[in-house]
């Protein structure tokens, strides 16, 4: 019997992304797959697209009733909160392994349920490197975010960034943020931590895409560990670091109210305020699509931060396509659970929930 993967609709605000678009659908279909998918009013990607390449079609969230027990329910972010138990095999980036805010909860409806999660974001290869990852597009996404609020900041602008909404492709996203730092009459200066990875490459490729003066840090740079004073220096600061430890942090509250700061704009990509390895101790809480920027209370000069956990939706299309490229040669083995990827993710899964005590109210 061939295996059956059931795309479910996102239900995270402003997400246009897909873990599955339509061409990619039409390649495992052709490996023999069984494929449903749910039709979905924010995706990037119209139904009409997955009807014409074949594709069954339902409504949106029918996963939760209708999927056959051995369908494997695969999306790309997390599951809104609920108490219904989870008795499939799941596929999305879950955020709940480095013990982010509920992942008891979201790691116990598995559990209770008798589901499996795969997450994303640990599907590693024999050396522990990821196999796919959003990592360029958020790098690169972001960049255009801060460029965005500098530029607005710089022509005094109110507010700094309305809400977002996505572009078609990079090159409209290019042209856009070019013209608008031309406009200002300055180029601004950033500084790139984790410049050397994926998304720190990402970044640093659309600001010189833009005439930013972008200064690149990497381990060598930060072995010395932080606070790092240079980075107040510059008018724009990106986190581009995938921290699994503690750390010093980068910034620190007393170092961001030196009155010399000429720092404006921090975009923490990583974003992860909710973790004890957050290298960023400055706020608590994501920004969002709709709400794109919080203010940072340090000293007289303004200080915007910008901490949105899915910046690739900036650019919904590309970044889609680029990161099921990665994953596909991993789907294609999804009828093989029990080898690669798939069984470490089971592996990793059963080692965060084996000494999990469920909440008998949940």
């Amino acid at each position: 019997m061939s295996t059956h993967i059931w795309l479910r609709a996102e239900t995270k605000p402003a997400e246009e992304r897909t873990a599955l678009p339509p061409k990619h659908a039409r390649q495992l279909m052709d490996a023999g797959f069984q494929l449903t998918v749910e039709s979905s009013s924010q995706s990037a990607f119209r139904p009409q697209e997955y009807e014409a390449v074949g594709c069954k079609l339902v409504d949106e969230h029918q996963w939760k009733t209708a999927a056959p027990q051995d369908a494997v329910i695969l999306g790309l972010k997390e599951l809104e909160e609920s108490g219904q138990e989870l008795r499939h095999r799941h596929i999305h980036f879950a955020h709940v392994y480095k013990e982010q805010a509920g992942w008891q909860q979201t790691l116990s409806r598995f559990v209770s349920g008798g589901g499996t999660l795969y997450d994303l974001e640990f599907l590693v290869d024999e050396s522990g490197r990821r196999v796919a990852a959003f990592g360029y597009w958020a790098g690169f996404a972001g960049a255009a975010v801060a460029a965005m609020a500098w530029a607005n900041h710089s022509c005094g602008c109110s507010p700094v960034l309305d809400a977002l909404q996505s572009r078609p492709d990079q090159q409209t996203l290019v042209n856009e943020i070019k013209s608008a730092i031309t406009a200002c009459n300055r180029q601004p200066t950033a500084l790139v931590v984790g410049a050397l990875g994926r998304c720190g490459r990402g970044a640093v490729e659309f600001f010189e895409s833009v005439g930013v003066d972008v200064t690149k840090w990497d381990l060598e740079e930060t072995k010395r560990g932080g606070p790092f004073e240079e980075i107040i220096d510059v008018d724009m600061f990106l986190n581009c670091v995938f921290i699994n430890n503690a750390i010093p942090p980068f910034l620190t509250t007393e170092l961001l109210q030196q009155p010399q700061r000429k720092l404006s704009v921090i975009c923490d990509i990583s974003c992860d305020p909710y973790g004890d390895y957050n290298p960023l101790p400055i706020y608590n809480k994501c920004t969002t699509f709709d709400q794109p920027v919080e203010s940072i209370d340090a000293g007289e000069a303004p200080l915007h931060l910008v901490a949105i956990d899915h910046l690739p939706s900036l650019l919904p299309r590309e970044s889609s396509e680029d990161f099921c490229d990665q994953l596909m040669p991993h789907l294609l083995q999804l009828d093989q659970l029990n080898q690669g990827v798939w069984q470490r993710a089971e592996k990793l899964f059963k080692n965060k929930t084996s000494g999990l005590v469920l909440d008998p109210e949940n």
